[in-house]
């Protein structure tokens, strides 16, 4: 049977990063190129544009948040080499950033601005995947662009779709307690997290863990709900219908009542073992 090609648009950070570097390693032959995201592109206000409106939004209280999960792994990619040669973790593929390792596997990538813009555009139709797939990615396909792949697109989502729509669905999660983490497959769609669901499970993490924490889990989870759909499309030659659901609302970054709600129960968004992971992401295999 053969394998769905597959268009892989990322933006690679401490949630993904291992899980999205095993995984373009396991599937190099079917990967048609890999699109990652710039982070501090102008059309969303660069560093400093976004910087402060996330200050303006939640207050000072998400700054350890957003350091952890994507400040120093982006910062760090830079040093991969001397934190590799430092730890003996070589080219493992898990240590290695991820557009160094496309690079050595031979796998063309794009830095993205605009997703729906020209030059993805013109990278889809000479690539000419079969699937689209996005595994925490922070920019939104148009009908259009998902139409460049045959089969259309599929998005991982670290939340029990319906509930929790957005770009923060473990700290969403951790707010509604026990039993609300959980990971989604569903197809792209033009709306946020509101395509139909073709895999979901609720998964079942240790009491503390922080929302940093519930998102590399679910991610790290996904993998093998995303091996199963992976190869049922490459029996059927098909992307299934899946599931439509109701779309419930959107849920963004928490403003000040939420953290200062999760810090009165005592929840935290992230502590120094997140920090140690990231720390360690191009320094440690595993």
């Amino acid at each position: 049977m053969a394998r769905p090609r597959i268009a892989l648009f990322v933006l690679e950070a401490l949630p993904n990063a291992r899980v999205v570097r095993r995984f373009v390693a396991d599937h190099r032959a079917d990967i048609a190129f890999v699109g990652l995201s710039n982070a501090e592109r102008p059309s969303s206000g660069g560093l400093i544009g976004q910087v402060r409106r996330h200050l303006a939004r939640s207050g000072a209280g998400i700054l350890p948040y957003l350091a952890v999960n994507f400040g120093l792994p982006d910062l760090l990619r830079a040093l991969a080499p001397l934190t590799q040669a430092a730890s003996g973790s070589g080219d493992a593929p898990e240590a290695t950033p991820l557009k160094t390792l496309c690079r050595r596997l031979g796998i063309p990538t794009l830095t993205i601005d605009d997703v729906n813009g020209s030059e993805v555009a013109q990278g889809l139709r000479a690539a000419a995947p079969d699937l689209i797939l996005t595994y925490h990615f922070d920019q939104i396909l148009k009908p259009e662009t998902i139409a460049l792949a045959r089969l259309g697109g599929i998005n991982g989502h670290p939340g029990l779709l319906p509930r929790h729509r957005g770009p923060v669905p473990t700290i969403h999660a951790l707010s509604d307690g026990p039993g609300s983490f959980g990971m989604t497959l569903h197809r792209l769609a033009a709306a946020i997290d509101a395509g139909a669901i073709l895999s979901q499970e609720a998964v079942p993490l240790p009491p503390g863990t922080t929302a940093t924490g519930a998102a590399v889990a679910l991610h790290a989870h996904g993998r093998g709900m995303l091996d199963r759909l992976l190869d049922e499309v490459a029996r059927t030659d098909t992307l299934p219908e899946g599931r439509s659901f109701e779309i419930l609302p959107y849920c963004p970054f928490p403003d000040r009542a939420m953290l200062a709600s999760l810090r009165r129960r005592g929840l935290r968004l992230t502590d120094g073992r997140d920090l140690r992971e990231a720390l360690s992401l191009s320094g440690r295999a595993a």
